[in-house]
């Protein structure tokens, strides 16, 4: 697992037309650039591997953050995967966490099954110890987790991740499906987004206008 600090680059707004965003460009600091991520996913992927084994898996991400680490992780296990999902927000759009709320109408049954719940994040770790309490209750066989990215010096659960690709500092972090008010997800890479950048972003500025 590695740690992440900073750079800087320009990075284009995240999909959004110039009739939107009147600015084409956000400066933002990268914190993992594309290469870092691969190599991290990658190694994430092999330690995943090393524990399970042949063992068939039930992969259930956390929607939508996870759904970029996902595709990425899922294509490097070559044991039998199921892949499931579950739904759940803290933040509903903003910087700052929330109410958290759940809704896991979308899973697969595991009952039986050795189970892993992947996430973005692990931030509080409020989201992931709340999967993990209701992924439990549905009787899996064994279960882990695995997250991206550790934010350091934010935990308020008694709950570590069994598998982390990243421990990063204390910033709010968008790109490779993390999201700013459901903007960036599509980055390809991790950056910051600072004050002034969400001061300039495109949904800030139809709030203003």
């Amino acid at each position: 697992m590695a740690s992440a600090w900073s750079g800087s680059t320009w990075a284009a707004c995240a999909g959004i037309g110039p009739e939107i965003c009147t600015r084409k460009v956000v400066g933002v600091k990268i914190l993992l650039d594309e290469d870092e991520l691969r190599a991290g996913v990658a190694e994430m992927a092999q330690k995943i591997a090393a524990f399970y084994g042949d063992r068939p898996l039930t992969i259930v991400a956390i929607m939508t953050g996870s759904l970029v680490l996902l595709a990425d992780l899922s294509r490097q296990l070559l044991m039998p995967v199921r892949i499931s999902l579950i739904q759940a927000s803290s933040y509903r759009g903003g910087t700052q966490s929330g109410q958290l709320w759940l809704r896991d109408d979308m899973m697969l049954d595991v009952r039986g099954r050795d189970v892993m719940v992947l996430d973005d994040i692990f931030d509080t770790g409020k989201t992931l110890s709340a999967v993990l309490g209701c992924v439990a209750q549905m009787g899996p066989n064994t279960l882990t987790s695995a997250v991206l990215l550790h934010k350091l010096g934010r935990q308020v659960v008694d709950l570590e991740p069994d598998f982390v690709a990243f421990h990063i500092p204390d910033e709010f972090v968008v790109g490779y499906g993390l999201d700013y008010q459901d903007l960036y997800r599509n980055l390809p890479y991790l950056a910051v987004l600072e004050t002034h950048d969400i001061e300039n972003s495109p949904e800030s500025q139809l709030s203003s206008s």
